[in-house]
């Protein structure tokens, strides 16, 4: 058993947050102990969760549709993995646009960092576009497409 600071460190969320998530609902089974909160390795595999959820932009109140489809038990599987589906989709979508972003950044430091070593920019301007040298190439294109 953890106490809810222990949590708080483990996955670095306020303790506030914690008892927030408490107080709607999230943690049906929590137990107490003189009163004070008691998580167990059930709480914190859906602390795990709502912490991936959450990082997929999913509101709270949709987390504890998620929290009660749970109880629910096996009749709720086809709507769980449905949402599990969804978020993927999206968490696949935003890191398609992060490694684009990623791919600019990289390009843009190898460009500058060659511009400093060359002085200048001619030798790259003239690069640019489908000269570049093999991995600078794919940066580049990926970060443009």
């Amino acid at each position: 058993m953890f106490t809810i600071g222990q949590v708080s460190e483990m996955f670095a969320i306020p303790v506030s947050t914690l008892r927030y998530y408490d107080k709607e609902g999230l943690f049906s089974n929590l137990m107490r102990a003189r009163g004070k909160r008691q998580f167990d390795e059930d709480e914190l595999e859906l602390l795990r969760i709502i912490d991936r959820l959450k990082k997929t932009g999913l509101e709270i109140k949709d987390i504890k549709k998620f929290v009660a489809m749970a109880q629910e038990g096996p009749s709720s599987y086809a709507a769980r993995k449905e949402l599990f589906e969804v978020r993927r989709t999206q968490a696949e979508g935003e890191i398609a646009r992060l490694q684009k972003a990623l791919a600019m950044v990289k390009f843009k430091c190898w460009y500058y960092e060659t511009a400093l070593h060359d002085g200048g920019e001619d030798r790259l301007k003239a690069m640019l576009r489908d000269g570049l040298p093999e991995g600078i190439q794919e940066l580049y294109d990926e970060a443009h497409s």
